[in-house]
């Protein structure tokens, strides 16, 4: 009896993560959504929930209690009838980025329109799940490789074909720890995500047919989708095997790793969890030496992938990681420093802005440094674009700024479709007369008048002044004073109008993935990302791009930092300077969002948006995140 209350004090504090997931028709994603919104925050839940028509993936955390009791809630619903529930004890985040980047600050329960997409190629249909491989538990998954494959031709299964292995995860996650045996030929994908497996899977398929392929992941989910994939393709492709429950219910049957090596990587803030064995799979990524710990959230300078960097190696000066498959790939041209102007490690939250990483990761961002095209049967079909919502600058037209962003736009066509408007205020035609050098201030001397109105196209802006008078005269008018760089401070009316505009754009021009702002316009997009979590419904994007911005204070200014991924350019205090927007201006607004999610890019050329190495190739980067 002592003993019976002793565990239920120890469950009611210890920390818990859930892991499952179910492949099942949802009958009411209304009623589901519910259900988890009440159920996970009366038990002070923690995580991620997806809803898909298709079934639900989930991942708390929690009290070991509070999880065990959500388990005996979702069990009532038939729906969830042979679900397995990865429940694990373990130890609260060790600190508050590590929490953060992994989703366990907050509950997140999203309707999705998968619950897996297995691919980022829009034009590519995702498998029928129900064509899966077949599961084997992890006593059968470890005999079969005890035998060789002799296990699966005794039962008919393989009809004696050679037996292969295939690690369905990412390459950082195979870095740390795999399955390995002598007698079985183990494939590794070498992929930045998931998204990128079924091209994978295209380019080696002569590997793959007339073999018997075993694969793993680390909970499961992701084989489901993958082995369906591989057995879609046909004669040759049926004996596709899937290890149930993934490494970590392996490693649960076999406390001492078995024929996993190393360490297996987690989606939440243990990052990891090996078994009783020590041995040391991963290395340094400069100097070579074993070390496994991604803990400290150290990521490639390119295309920001975690990479293994040990504790003295960290404390090294002026030294840019960049991950093997950058490496590979040869696409590094500069060293790329992720932020400031130090080379120190950071911690960043997901590029999707959603703050959670999945613990099985299914995410779509395609990290890559190239725009490939997937090949099948009937020619090539190129990567979806990323749709930028462009805004202009002061007194400019989305003509002028289409003009100004040309080279930009060329240098980044594989990659994005830039999209113009003018901005909502009109403004007058105001010239600044021509003097000569020997006519006294008192006595200024007009030289030339300005264009003829029908020549001249008109002009708007995002902020105007107080005082702005939208009937004003649209003729030209002598400017009241000489050209005042710090004008734009006294730019502080319309906003309400520009915001309510971006909404009709925003519904009618989009859907947009990111926004680009120029100045003015960077200042009215900085200010949107501030408000983003109110607007969802009516404006929303996953990046934001602000080019010589400024903060626009406005009387609703959001308060704290502002928690989304961004790219902030700007000219340097050398020969950079900004004569008009200066160097600290644009850098208070970069410091306005949240350091682990945000690319700043400082140049030499001035009021302009830089297009040379390295500076485009840093964009480039960060845009390639995205696809």
């Amino acid at each position: 009896m002592a003993e019976k209350n002793q565990n239920h004090a120890s469950s009611q504090s210890e920390d818990g993560i859930l892991l499952y997931y179910k492949y099942a028709e949802i009958p009411n994603v209304n009623d589901l959504v519910e259900f988890y919104n009440t159920n996970c925050k009366s038990l002070h839940l923690l995580g991620r929930v997806r809803i898909a028509p298709d079934g639900v993936n989930v991942t708390v955390g929690g009290k070991l209690a509070a999880l065990e009791k959500h388990i005996e809630d979702v069990k009532l619903n038939d729906l969830f009838e042979g679900t397995d529930f990865k429940l694990a004890s373990c130890d609260s985040p060790s600190n508050e980025k590590i929490a953060k980047e992994c989703g366990f600050t907050s509950l997140s329960v999203r309707v999705v329109k998968e619950l897996v997409t297995f691919s980022s190629q829009p034009l590519l249909e995702s498998p029928a799940i129900s064509n899966a491989g077949r599961h084997l538990s992890a006593a059968e998954f470890h005999s079969v490789l005890h035998g060789a494959g002799n296990n699966l031709e005794s039962e008919g299964q393989s009809g004696g074909k050679p037996l292969i292995l295939l690690d369905a995860r990412n390459v950082y996650e195979t870095r740390i720890g795999k399955f390995e045996t002598s007698n079985v030929e183990t494939l590794d994908p070498e992929i930045r995500q998931y998204s990128d497996l079924p091209s994978w899977i295209d380019s080696h398929a002569e590997q793959l047919q007339g073999k018997s392929v075993l694969m793993y992941c680390t909970g499961g989910i992701r084989c489901e989708m993958a082995s369906a994939y591989i057995r879609s393709k046909g004669h040759g492709f049926e004996n596709v095997f899937q290890l149930y429950g993934g490494i970590q219910r392996y490693l649960e049957q076999f406390p001492d790793g078995g024929f996993f090596k190393g360490k297996n990587f987690v989606f939440d803030h243990r990052i990891s969890v090996g078994s009783s064995s020590s041995d040391v799979v991963g290395s340094c990524l400069l100097c070579g030496l074993s070390f496994d710990d991604y803990s400290s959230r150290c990521r490639c300078s390119y295309c920001r992938m975690l990479v293994l960097v040990c504790g003295s190696c960290q404390k090294k000066d002026g030294v840019d990681y960049v991950c093997e498959l950058c490496k590979k790939q040869s696409k590094m041209g500069e060293p790329v420093q992720v932020i400031g102007s130090n080379s120190n490690p950071i911690d960043s939250t997901p590029v999707n802005g959603s703050g959670v990483v999945e613990l099985e990761s299914t995410m779509l961002c395609k990290n890559i440094t190239s725009a490939p095209e997937h090949s099948e049967g009937h020619g090539t079909r190129p990567i979806k674009k990323l749709r930028i919502l462009a805004l202009h600058g002061f007194r400019q037209n989305a003509s002028s700024f289409k003009g100004r962003t040309a080279s930009l736009a060329k240098k980044l066509k594989d990659l994005v479709e830039l999209v113009f408007v003018d901005a909502p205020h009109e403004l007058p035609f105001v010239y600044q007369p021509r003097t000569s050098e020997t006519t006294p201030c008192s006595e200024l001397k007009t030289q030339n008048g300005p264009p003829p109105l029908e020549k001249c196209k008109k002009k708007f802006a995002w902020l105007v002044a107080e005082d702005y008078n939208v009937s004003a005269r649209k003729d030209w008018k002598i400017a009241d004073q000489p050209f005042d760089p710090l004008q734009y401070r006294l730019q502080t009316g319309g906003f309400d109008v520009s915001l309510a505009y971006l909404k009709n754009v925003f519904s009618k021009l989009g859907p947009f993935d990111g926004i680009l702002g120029f100045s003015q316009g960077a200042a009215m997009a900085g200010s949107i990302c501030a408000r983003r979590g109110k607007l969802d419904d009516e404006i929303d994007f996953k990046f934001a791009i602000l080019c010589s911005g400024f903060v626009l204070e406005t009387k609703d200014s959001e308060l704290g930092l502002i928690n989304c991924p961004s790219v902030h350019v700007f000219g340097n205090g050398g020969q950079g300077k900004d004569r008009q927007i200066a160097r600290n201006t644009s850098m208070e607004l970069a410091n306005k969002f949240e350091k682990s999610s945000s690319l700043i890019i400082e140049h030499e050329s001035g009021h302009i948006i830089p297009t040379q190495s390295p500076h485009i190739d840093r964009l480039r980067a960060f845009l390639l995140q995205f696809l």
